[in-house]
Parts: structure tokens; C-alpha cells; sequence
């Protein structure tokens, strides 16, 4: 049986009426779901190939369009963060320097997956007829499947902790689960 007295608690202190939590929610949501039907979109119709004149520029561009697109989710995640209260308990050195940690995990797993299968591995080349010559096997996806999903939830996880936030970590779970949804999607 589970203990749920700690999770009201916790979750007391997020107001998930507030604009800002909402709007995070939205875009966390928003970018796999966008990514996703794009490329399904584009691998059935070339149309963003023929447009941009070559699989590979508008392979580009549309990592370009993710890139900003989480720039702005990440953006959102902060100010919804920053607008609702801190969890004083946790606002500590160990806490602070724990999701330091779990960051910097996630920070390996996003740039080694990033370098491990480039730039149109990472941003959908597949979906444009840009294939690899063959499955990527190496760290970090000899130890985890799809590292660059659960690298940025861990980032946005240390994130959390590291402001104290339990909006942040109530977020989390939402990048965790849009994840999770997307996964068995692609798959």
C-alpha cells in the first residue's frame, strides 16, 4: 500500500492553475507530438525535402525548429518554476548539489547521444532517407534506450531539485511521461 500523505503534501505546493505551469505543460507536451507528426508527415509526402530543395537542408531545418522549440519549453519550465513556492526543506547545499549531479548526468547522456549519432541522427534524418550506415550501439546506448529522451529528463530533474521546486518536479513527471509517449510511438 502506498503512502500518498507525502505526495499531497508535495504537491501542495503547486498551483497547477497558474498561467505559467500551464503554458509549461503545453510546450513540454507540445514538442514530441510536433516532432513526431512532422517527420511521419514528411516521410510520407517529401514535402519539407522538396520545399527546401535537399532531404539534408530541411533535415537542418527542422532541427533548427526543435532546437528553438526547446529553448522555449526549457523557458517555460523556469518561469513556471520561479512563479510558485519552494519547497523550504529541500532548499539546501545536499539537495542543491544532488540535482547538480543528476544534471550533469543528463548533460552527458543529451551530448554524448548528440555526438554518438550527429546532427541528422539526433534531429530525424531517418525520416528524410538519411540513414545511418548502421545501428548506433556505442556509450551512451550500450547502457540506456533512447538516452537523449531520459538525459533531458534527468536535466530537468536537477533542475528541479536544485530550486527546490516541486512545480519543477511535478513538470518532470510531464517531460518524463511525453517521453514515454513518444517512445512508443517511434517504436
Amino acid at each position: 500500500q502506498v503512502d500518498v500523505a507525502a505526495m499531497v503534501r508535495l504537491f501542495g505546493y503547486v498551483d497547477v492553475t497558474d498561467t505559467g505551469f500551464i503554458v509549461a505543460v503545453l510546450t513540454i507536451a507540445f514538442n514530441p507530438f510536433f516532432w513526431n507528426v512532422v517527420a511521419r508527415w514528411e516521410h510520407k509526402t517529401r514535402a519539407l525535402s522538396q520545399t527546401f530543395g535537399s532531404p539534408r537542408a530541411a533535415c537542418y531545418c527542422l532541427g533548427a525548429v526543435i532546437l528553438l522549440l526547446n529553448c522555449v519549453r526549457s523557458h517555460c519550465f523556469t518561469e513556471a518554476m520561479k512563479s510558485q513556492p519552494k519547497l523550504e526543506g529541500w532548499d539546501c547545499p545536499w539537495t542543491y548539489y544532488s540535482g547538480l549531479a543528476i544534471s550533469a548526468v543528463g548533460t552527458l547522456f543529451v551530448t554524448s547521444s548528440f555526438l554518438a549519432l550527429g546532427f541528422t541522427g539526433t534531429f530525424l534524418g531517418d525520416y528524410f532517407g538519411i540513414l545511418m550506415e548502421e545501428k548506433v550501439t556505442s556509450f551512451p546506448f550500450s547502457i540506456l534506450d533512447n538516452p537523449m529522451y531520459w538525459g533531458s529528463t534527468a536535466i530537468y530533474l536537477g533542475w528541479s531539485l536544485m530550486h527546490a521546486s516541486p512545480a519543477g518536479l511535478l513538470l518532470t513527471a510531464v517531460v518524463a511521461i511525453s517521453y514515454t509517449i513518444a517512445v512508443l510511438y517511434e517504436g
